[in-house]
């Protein structure tokens, strides 16, 4: 099973930590697996890249584990309010989307918010 756990502070979601192999097929054939791997890196690849802002990420294949943390999104640290609706609207557009898979996939993905 895979779990992951996104970061909300005062409603706005700046980061995830995921864990595990979902368990959905065989390795190198879990489309479940392969579809939350896309959709972690496009998420990465837009906030650094098409949007310029700071984020950081590990990523552990050894133990199965990626956390990912985009401070500029909220309020307190990022200094352009655009930049911050952009980027917390895509970790909160993850997070739904999340939520839509784990309706049918329940058995293999948990989906958890922890606030701080």
């Amino acid at each position: 099973m895979t779990k992951i756990t996104f970061y909300r502070r005062d409603g706005v979601f700046y980061g995830f930590r995921e864990q595990g192999h979902t368990g959905y097929g065989e390795s190198g054939e879990d489309v479940l697996c392969a579809s939350i791997s896309a959709m972690t890196m496009l998420l990465v690849n837009t906030v650094e890249v098409a949007y310029a802002s700071d984020i950081s990420y590990t990523i552990s294949e050894d133990d199965t584990e990626i956390e990912v943390k985009a401070l500029d999104a909220l309020p307190e640290i990022g200094a352009d309010e655009k930049k911050q609706y952009a980027v917390a609207g895509l970790f909160s557009g993850y997070y739904y989307q999340l939520m839509d898979l784990m309706e049918e996939y329940y058995e293999y993905l948990d989906v958890e918010i922890k606030d701080d």
